[in-house]
């Protein structure tokens, strides 16, 4: 049957579902939904309107008082106001149901991107050989972090996903209750989650989506690419940082990682379990009960108590599995062979650690640790350091990094970071032998500059036990704009290292390399933090050659463009032969995951857009992905162009008072949403560079200005209008596929950006000269981006995706609204003296809480 266009399935399964099931969410029952859900829609229109007539949020609000309300007081306008956003919240909520139930039908499960298309394609090129080689190697690595992004407690989680069930059935009855129960459930956390409560919130991810989507795409694979034979890449895998990522959190402990690692290996015995119970009901042959009925004992006693530790060993479990299969061959005719052949695969991708557990801290804290280990260790009388250690040069140092090796006691250290630190590496030791080496095998270091941060990791390893047998990769992250321009001189000196390139030798000689896009684009803008990524990407992979270095990237992103986030898997399709390509491992976080890797079909889908784009690249390169010296001399000059522009608005003396007094960005840290404190510094002045990417890019999101997303973009464009040289940067755009991706995901940033908002600021008189140099620069990126696509409005060629983020932009209007509203007011009882303390802290709150909406709406604000 004839499929309708993607835009029409979006409208009839989404848009006319959402306005059907919100109708029926204004008739609840409840006194504080109901009569909120009959003005909400008047106070909508009169939003609207407006802003359309260059009103400010106050004289907006006032205007709906004045015109629905008799004579409210100033408890009731309050009131009124929390209702709305409490309302809007579940109105998200309700969306964001609607669209998970309906993904499948609005994508195109077998479409562009996906394993079937990919496979079709080889075929056609008569390429099927080469992809079948190519996966043979080449792997994704997803990796889950717990960054503060996301505001949906576990209990809406669950109500999003019962929900988006009852909708695709068509449960009249059940969607009705699950929206009443939305109406009474509460949003807000009270308290801070801990690492730990952070991990088993993720947890449920794994437990619920990847452990289905992966297994199905990996037996996709080997049933129709490989025609069912074994495969011994494992081709997918998952990375988890809650409870290991000890970088600007203090709350993270040896204990918590350690007991996270528990976790881990609890679930997926728990998710085993499961499975042979299913087995058990299908498999009742004589020759196999038996082996079933013993493996369902050892999973259920080691899921209810991980400290038992009488399971098989991994090799055993899966050699139990492989008798199953074979008697079911030779003696049942293969019945059901497809499920165990499934399990076994399961087995095989997820083993006992179902994710590895990743460990990072900064570089900044190794070396404080690391100069406390060296004194420590002299005065105990240990011969591993000189007594001048400290005051060698750093090649010095590493010569001396390279040989030490101890099995030192972490009791002899006073200081509580060195005994964290050292724990942690300890802890890897732990988790290794009870979850397999996957389960916890690599250490990053943030904010790596210099080789001998990564030397003094090395260290590390070698004197809590590892005696250079160190079963862990040692990943430098790459973040600055100085740091990415220095990665290709600090990597060559650790592969001119001997003892480092051992090391490198026993891992394979494969090198990872983490670069990091949320603090390169807050460090050096939109276009200059990409295209250093890019050009470090091909200085690495270039020196990592040379070296007969196999090098894997790892890139940091975040939700939105700002964070490299966007369309990621254009971002990788469009990567040409000078990047190394063999793995693509990327982070996924807060909204990201949910939105993304909510639901099986999504994640599922998500998956396969990846492989696709690394396969893609690798096996059906064109033209387009490979840059010619014009093109490199036009992004080189855009993005000194578009950095110059971003770093004299950084260098703005207002700044950083705009952020900190016209935004949300204090606000962020009262949330409750994340362990991690929202700065590295713990004083009250607010400094840049102690600034996390999150609140940053979250505040500039919550203004609807976005300017991480777009800034700089349409000064770069416009000196090559005020040239008379377009043409040439707009054949660049046509013929280059990254700098087209670039181009594209920063439309997306423009797309969500709404100036009528905050154009009040225009006015002020502290700020009103730098709201204009934002609003300036947005309106010229978007005439300049749509001359250079030849559109008329922006996304144009991804209308389905526009239509989702207009809704959603309409459903937070009237929440944008009323924060506007309470900063607004916020400033004006600030400057008085005399002002209610108790008026200004509700205001305070209702900034708060208007942060959940508004982000859970964006979906990758953060």
């Amino acid at each position: 049957m004839h499929k309708q266009p993607k835009l029409i399935r979006f409208n009839e399964n989404v848009l006319s579902k959402y306005q059907i099931y919100n109708s029926i969410f204004i008739t609840l029952p409840f006194d504080t939904i109901s009569k909120t859900g009959v003005l909400l829609p008047l106070f909508h229109d009169v939003c609207e309107s407006g802003f359309a007539e260059k009103k400010n949020p106050i004289e907006i609000i006032e205007e709906f008082f004045t015109t629905y309300q008799q004579n409210p007081s100033q408890e009731e306008k309050l009131d009124l106001l929390f209702r709305f956003i409490q309302y809007i919240e579940r109105q998200v909520v309700l969306f964001d149901a609607i669209e998970d139930a309906a993904f499948s039908t609005v994508n195109n499960m077998d479409g562009v991107g996906t394993m079937r298309n990919t496979k079709e394609t080889a075929a056609q090129k008569n390429k099927r050989e080469a992809l079948k080689k190519h996966l043979e190697d080449f792997k994704i690595r997803l990796v889950l972090t717990a960054h503060p992004t996301q505001f949906y407690p576990g209990p809406v989680l669950g109500i999003i996903t019962d929900l988006a069930e009852a909708i695709e059935k068509n449960d009249l009855l059940l969607i009705n209750k699950l929206l009443a129960q939305l109406g009474k459930t509460p949003f807000f956390k009270h308290e801070k989650p801990s690492p730990f409560d952070e991990a088993v919130s993720l947890i449920w991810y794994l437990e619920n989506v990847f452990y289905y989507s992966i297994s199905d795409t990996y037996n996709y694979i080997q049933s129709n690419i490989f025609d069912g034979e074994k495969i011994d890449n494992d081709i997918i895998n998952l990375g988890f940082w809650p409870g290991g990522d000890r970088d600007g959190n203090p709350f993270v402990t040896t204990e918590i990682t350690l007991n996270v690692a528990k976790r881990l290996k609890q679930t997926i015995l728990k998710n085993y379990y499961k499975d042979t119970r299913i087995l058990k009901k299908r498999l009742t042959f004589s020759g196999v009960e038996h082996y079933i009925s013993e493996l369902e004992k050892l999973l259920f006693d080691n899921s209810v108590n991980p400290d038992l530790n009488t399971m098989y060993s991994l090799e055993e479990f899966i050699g139990k599995l492989e008798e199953i299969k074979e008697i079911l061959i030779t003696k049942h005719q293969s019945l059901y062979l497809e499920e165990i052949t499934d399990f076994i695969n399961k087995v095989h991708l997820f083993g006992y650690h179902f994710a590895t557990l990743d460990i990072r801290q900064d570089s900044r804290v190794h070396h404080n640790v690391f100069s406390e280990i060296v004194t420590t260790l002299i005065e105990s009388g240990n011969k591993n350091f000189p007594k001048n250690y400290l005051q060698l040069s750093e090649s010095e140092q590493i010569e001396i990094l390279s040989n030490v090796e101890d099995t030192v006691d972490i009791s002899i250290f006073s200081n509580e970071m060195v005994t964290k630190t050292l724990g942690s590496i300890y802890a890897i030791k732990t988790i290794q032998q009870s979850n397999g080496e996957r389960g916890a095998n690599r250490y990053i270091i943030s904010n790596n500059q210099q080789a001998v941060n990564v030397m003094e990791t090395f260290a590390m390893f070698n004197l809590c036990g590892f005696k250079h047998n160190i079963t862990a990769d040692i990943i430098p992250l790459f973040e600055t704009i100085n740091d990415l321009s220095n990665a290709e001189g600090v990597m060559k000196t650790l592969y001119s290292n001997k003892a480092y390139m051992k090391h490198l030798a026993a891992r394979g000689n494969k090198q990872t390399i983490m670069l990091g896009f949320s603090d390169g684009t807050k460090d050096g803008g939109y276009l200059m933090a990409n295209w250093a990524i890019f050009q470090a990407k091909e200085h690495l992979t270039r020196i990592s050659r040379e070296y007969g270095i196999k090098v894997i990237f790892f890139d940091g992103r975040g939700g939105p463009p700002a964070r490299g986030g966007g369309k990621t898997h254009q971002f990788y399709a469009s990567l040409g032969p000078t990047i190394e390509n063999q793995e693509i491992q990327l982070t996924v976080q807060g909204q990201t995951i949910s939105s993304n890797f909510g639901t099986e079909d999504a994640a599922q889908y998500n998956i396969e857009q990846l492989l696709s784009a690394g396969i893609s690249n690798e096996l059906f390169t064109n033209s387009n992905h490979i840059m010619t010296e014009s093109d490199v001399e036009i992004m080189n000059d855009l993005a000194k162009t578009s950095y110059k522009a971003y770093s004299d608005f950084k260098s703005h003396p207002k700044f950083l008072p705009y952020l900190e007094r016209m935004s949300t960005l204090k606000y962020y840290a009262k949330t409750n949403i994340g362990s991690r404190p929202s700065k590295r510094s713990s004083g009250d002045e607010l400094n840049f560079s102690d600034l996390r990417a999150i609140p940053f890019v979250g505040s500039w999101s919550q203004l609807k200005q976005n300017v991480p997303g777009f800034y700089g973009v349409g000064t770069a464009l416009k000196k090559y209008e005020d040239a008379g040289e377009f043409e040439k940067v707009k054949k660049f755009y046509n013929g280059c596929d990254f700098f087209k991706t670039l181009i594209g995901n920063s439309m997306m940033s423009l797309s969500k950006s709404f100036f009528d908002l905050t154009q009040y600021m225009e006015k002020d008189e502290e700020f009103g000269e730098f709201w204009k140099i934002i609003y300036e620069e947005y309106v010229t990126t978007k005439r300049l981006i749509l001359k250079l696509a030849d559109y008329t409005e922006l996304m144009q060629s991804n209308k389905v995706g526009k239509a989702s983020i207009d809704i959603r932009e309409n459903i937070v209007l009237p929440l944008i609204t009323i924060q506007q509203y309470a900063l607004m007011h916020i400033q004006e009882l600030s400057k008085n003296p005399d002002a209610d303390p108790e008026l200004l802290k509700t205001f305070e709150r209702m900034v708060t809480r208007s942060l959940f909406g508004n982000i859970n709406a964006s979906r990758n604000s953060a």
